[in-house]
């Protein structure tokens, strides 16, 4: 069996990799961030090894020896750690951190590919083997959006792209064209129940990626829990970019959204 890499953060995705490279028939061996990772990852990989962001120098190390030259990331490390002590006390993570022009995703993603290029792994598409989770442009529930929604969807469209070339997020929340709220460090889900405080009903959510998106990190992602979301707010609709958004837990997810009287669209 060929050994793929998995660094892997927070919720659902490291998971779904996981399977899905098993199913390619890979022998996975996992760096889990304690803190974050599920520990049901011990269930599908083949090898976990859990390590502290204090111990980032460790990961290399543990590739090196396990014969592994392709890796993929997957999930997210919850944003407020950036700001914790503990970033500091690796001398590696601190390094990369302190000659970084800025603390941009793609800033700092890009340092850590880089890094890992220069100790011989290859960081591959985090989208590898999931194909299946990139839904193509289409209306993905019984209800379409309305004429009023769907003109909220081109408006955040390009709004949602404008912040994703400034690296400063891939979501915005719009209504009747006006825009209730931009994601930064939060994530999509603090912006969702943010828009809802603030625009009450209707909201339509515009998520998409990059222009420049870097397809081994940092890859738009939705699934059930935004989708919890959306029906706390009782949002109208939630706009996703078509083959570049990884939407997870699909079906359940339509489902609740038929049941709600949301629309879910892949543009």
């Amino acid at each position: 069996m060929e050994k793929i890499g998995l660094i892997a953060g927070n919720r659902k995705l490291p998971l779904i990799f996981a399977a899905a490279a098993k199913a390619k028939n890979y022998s996975v061996v996992t760096v889990a961030i304690k803190g974050e990772t599920s520990g049901k990852i011990k269930k599908i990989a083949d090898k976990v090894f859990w390590v502290s962001l204090k111990d980032y120098s460790r990961l290399i190390e543990i590739f090196k020896s396990e014969g592994i030259s392709k890796v993929v990331m997957a999930g997210q490390i919850s944003p407020h750690r950036l700001f914790s002590k503990e970033v500091n006390l690796d001398p590696e993570l601190k390094k990369i951190l302190s000659e970084i022009k800025d603390k941009k995703a793609d800033t700092i993603f890009g340092a850590i590919a880089d890094r890992l290029k220069a100790s011989g792994l290859e960081l591959l598409n985090s989208t590898i083997f999931l194909d299946n989770y990139l839904p193509q442009k289409s209306t993905l529930t019984r209800k379409e959006p309305s004429f009023s929604e769907w003109e909220d969807i081109y408006f955040g469209l390009d709004l949602a792209k404008e912040i994703g070339l400034l690296d400063i997020g891939q979501t915005v929340a719009v209504k009747q064209k006006a825009v209730v709220a931009v994601e930064a460090l939060e994530g999509t889900d603090n912006l969702i129940r943010r828009a809802g405080s603030i625009a009450k009903e209707g909201v339509v959510i515009v998520k998409v990626s990059k222009p420049n998106q870097d397809m081994r990190f940092d890859i738009p992602v939705v699934g059930f829990n935004t989708l919890k979301n959306l029906v706390k707010i009782k949002a109208a609709c939630l706009a996703i970019e078509a083959g570049k958004t990884l939407f997870i837990d699909r079906q359940e997810s339509i489902k609740l959204a038929d049941r709600h009287g949301i629309s879910l669209v892949a543009v």
